[in-house]
């Protein structure tokens, strides 16, 4: 049976969906674009800005369903611009171990939701 994940400390859904769906022992989050969840604004000052504040979201959605990011098995990254992949490269980066880190793809689209420049989501399991 399916169980709605849902934390106040990454942004409220803009759409019909949720932050996460878990199904048996697998997590699988929403694609999470920079919005601060305490103000609703997005942030794009700086890519690397934007993807720390998309990470923080991941994470805070992980915890909620009592994970981290050692859980992700699998993480999908949208960008607007396949030059910004090195500077979104470094932050994710830092959020896994190399040696366990997820599988993982990285594409190039023409839009993001609220013309972000990056947004990814994962699955991960316990």
């Amino acid at each position: 049976m399916k169980k709605i994940i849902s934390t106040e400390k990454a942004p409220t859904p803009i759409g019909p969906y949720n932050q996460a769906v878990m199904l048996g022992n697998i997590l699988y989050t929403s694609g999470q674009i920079a919005i601060d969840p305490n103000s609703g604004n997005l942030v794009t000052d700086s890519i690397e800005a934007e993807t720390t504040l998309v990470m923080q979201n991941l994470k805070a959605i992980l915890k909620a369903a009592n994970m981290s990011f050692e859980n992700v098995i699998k993480s999908s990254i949208f960008v607007s611009d396949m030059n910004h992949f090195s500077k979104i490269n470094a932050v994710y980066g830092q959020y896994f171990n190399p040696e366990t880190a997820p599988a993982r793809e990285t594409v190039e689209v023409a839009n993001l939701p609220k013309f972000v420049n990056v947004e990814i989501s994962v699955i991960a399991a316990v």
